[in-house]
């Protein structure tokens, strides 16, 4: 058997469609459908179940589906170990954002990593926290940046900046006049993204309502996917939000005031990687660009992070 095979059989799995499949892998059906039977011969079972509209894997084809995956990953670690050692500013990286940080981040960096690292590409992957961990838990992910700890013993995290959080009110809000709005009194009118989104945990544990009373009304029921639609839901006068700093540029022109918090709440974003990914050059050279592309943007919200009123978000007063 040959890789060329085990990957064969992971897009079949994949895609559970012989055409899907080798379209995917740029063969024709006939070449794919012949290797995997090729397969199935050198290894004496059937690995997958036919019919006319779809291909499952039997018992046996699908435990092995799970070492050729661990095979494939293992000669992707090999490859990435070669490419290392000639140069690790060369090639791919896998990179995953949570939605919150990647509209408002990658615009700062992506242009600057390309002219200080022109032979590193972004392969630019955008989830929820916890499907960015496990893809790099599985491999599929060089490096994710997080707003919360991963908590998970085989993935290392390094702190690049810390972010603070802005109340975002109706144009008409009580507290549109004042020069900050304290995060309690917000408690009552916020509105949060969907559960699984960290920054919605975020939000209600600075605000004082995690663990609290259930939320009803309006606010219990709205929960918005994307920040956008947040802070569409605010400038409508359905409530207040509270949103990251780097988003203030883009979402602050939607008919909203935005205010500093007065317990200076911020959020710690982190770049998360394994200990043994053979290119900790590319990481240094993606924390550099970071670093110096979110220096001068959150410099206008700096007064936040000083002083004993700081508070971390997700942390309990």
């Amino acid at each position: 058997m040959n890789l060329q095979e085990l990957r064969y059989l992971v897009a079949v799995a994949e895609h559970r469609h012989f055409g899907r499949a080798a379209e995917t892998c740029n063969v024709s059906q006939p070449t794919l459908s012949s290797q995997i039977r090729k397969l199935e011969e050198e290894l004496g079972v059937t690995l997958l179940e036919r019919t006319n509209k779809r291909v499952n894997l039997t018992p046996v084809g699908g435990q092995i589906l799970l070492h050729a995956q661990r095979a494939l990953a293992e000669a992707g670690e090999m490859e990435a170990v070669a490419r290392a050692a000639r140069d690790p500013l060369l090639g791919p990286l896998r990179l995953g954002v949570i939605p919150t940080l990647a509209p408002y981040l990658m615009p700062l960096i992506l242009k600057p990593l390309r002219q200080s690292y022109p032979g590193l590409t972004i392969e630019l992957w955008e989830d929820q926290t916890r499907p960015l961990i496990e893809g790099l838990r599985a491999h599929r992910l060089d490096a994710v940046l997080v707003a919360t700890t991963a908590e998970v013993p085989e993935i290392t995290e390094l702190a690049i900046f810390d972010e603070p959080l802005l109340a975002a009110l109706p144009l008409d809000h009580r507290f549109c006049g004042d020069e900050t709005v304290s995060e309690e009194a917000l408690a009552e009118e916020l509105l949060v993204l969907a559960d699984g989104h960290c920054l919605a945990n975020q939000a209600l544990t600075a605000c004082g309502t995690r663990g609290g009373p259930a939320r009803t009304g309006l606010q219990g029921s709205m929960q918005a996917a994307t920040l956008e639609t947040l802070v569409n839901l605010v400038a409508a006068g359905y409530g207040a939000t509270l949103i990251p700093a780097l988003a203030a540029g883009s979402l602050g022109l939607r008919g909203i005031v935005l205010l500093p918090l007065s317990g200076g709440t911020f959020r710690t974003i982190r770049l998360a990687s394994r200990p043994g990914f053979p290119r900790p050059q590319a990481l240094r050279a993606l924390e550099k660009v970071i670093r110096k592309a979110v220096g001068p943007v959150l410099g206008e919200h700096g007064p936040l992070l000083h002083g004993a009123a700081v508070q971390k978000a997700g942390e309990t007063r």
